[in-house]
């Protein structure tokens, strides 16, 4: 590790445009599985804060609950760990001094059962009690929405009046807007003959009805519009960046070994051993990916306070030490090549 220090410290150039590659290659790869667990957390925060385990939805809805209508005449007999979820795409806006619309996700609950009494989490105001009242997403205060206002749905003549913003209220990756069934009923337009969307359990569900069908709430986000081409795509993203990083860097490492062959010859001729020579070189791999590393991990940091809230970004911490661990595993890798070439130098090559 002497050796691999003492030469770094002497060519600070050469090794500062290399640790500043392997800083830039480990910033693209945090940031862009940030993003991808950012846009992932907005498809599925909401369904994640209800805790469900399951749901029950329309057999023929192909496991959309935007599609799904459960009949009256189909409900079983609810218990305290189920709930009724009403879901439809809905355009908001303020009833006076109106700027803009907005699209959001309107979820009606039924203020008996758990999702309402348990799960839904309130950053500010209290829940909606009655038909007139609405519970809004906390990212809607950056378009200016604040308590007490009072807004419609869809270009309807009623108002309802904001009593609350909600937490972790995201769903498609549009804000949601809770209020209660009977909204829902309207904005859907199918009258009271129609109960819920489908319904969420915090426990595993037996349907025996045969136009209804349960599937596991694994199942069902995978399902989610666009949910799991996103997170392929990102995720082939990260594994090509990783390749590429691999090939760069071990290409560097040999560049620079074949560079000082005569260097290891001259040592060799003084008898230091070949292993203390390859230890130096895969310790010098160490400290180059190690630096990189944590340089990519504070610009990932600065980068992440520097953002507009609009930017969906989320720091997994754990995923974050995993990939960073990988990335260090795969330079060391790649100084494995030139070890090869070192172990083969002879000592009379100094001679020559």
């Amino acid at each position: 590790m002497f050796l691999a220090v003492k030469e770094i410290r002497h060519e600070k150039l050469r090794y500062g445009l290399i640790i500043s590659m392997i800083v830039l290659i480990g910033y693209l790869m945090f940031m862009l599985m940030g993003m991808m667990l950012g846009l992932a957390n907005e498809n599925t925060a909401a369904i994640d804060s209800w805790d469900a385990k399951s749901v029950v939805l329309n057999k023929n809805s192909n496991i959309s609950l935007s599609q799904s209508l459960i009949a009256k005449q189909d409900l079983p007999n609810l218990n305290g760990h189920q709930a009724l979820v009403g879901q439809t795409p809905a355009v908001i806006e303020r009833a006076k001094g109106a700027t803009d619309k907005q699209t959001i996700q309107f979820v009606g609950l039924d203020s008996s059962q758990f999702i309402y009494q348990k799960k839904m989490k309130l950053s500010s105001g209290h829940k909606p009690h009655g038909k007139n009242q609405v519970v809004l997403d906390e990212g809607l205060k950056s378009k200016g929405y604040r308590l007490g206002d009072q807004i419609t749905l869809n270009g309807n003549t009623q108002k309802y009046r904001v009593v609350g913003f909600a937490k972790d209220a995201k769903l498609n990756i549009a804000s949601i807007v809770y209020g209660n069934l009977t909204t829902w009923q309207t904005l859907k337009g199918t009258g009271d003959q129609f109960a819920a969307s489908g319904i969420f359990s915090d426990q595993k569900q037996t349907v025996k009805n045969k136009n209804l069908k349960q599937y596991s709430i694994g199942t069902f986000i995978d399902k989610l519009p666009g949910y799991a081409a996103q997170n392929m795509t990102f995720e082939f993203m990260i594994a090509f960046l990783m390749v590429i990083s691999l090939i760069v860097i071990t290409v560097f490492l040999y560049i620079l070994t074949m560079q000082k062959i005569p260097n290891y010859a001259v040592l060799r001729a003084q008898g230091i051993p070949a292993a203390y020579l390859i230890g130096a070189t895969i310790g010098q791999a160490v400290i180059l990916m190690v630096s990189g590393t944590l340089g990519a991990l504070l610009l990932m940091i600065v980068s992440k306070a520097a953002m507009p809230s609009s930017v969906p970004m989320l720091i997994n911490w754990p995923l974050t030490g995993i990939l960073s661990l990988a990335l260090v595993v795969l330079g060391v890798a790649g100084s494995l090549l030139p070890v090869r070439m070192i172990s083969q130098i002879a000592p009379l090559d100094a001679m020559r």
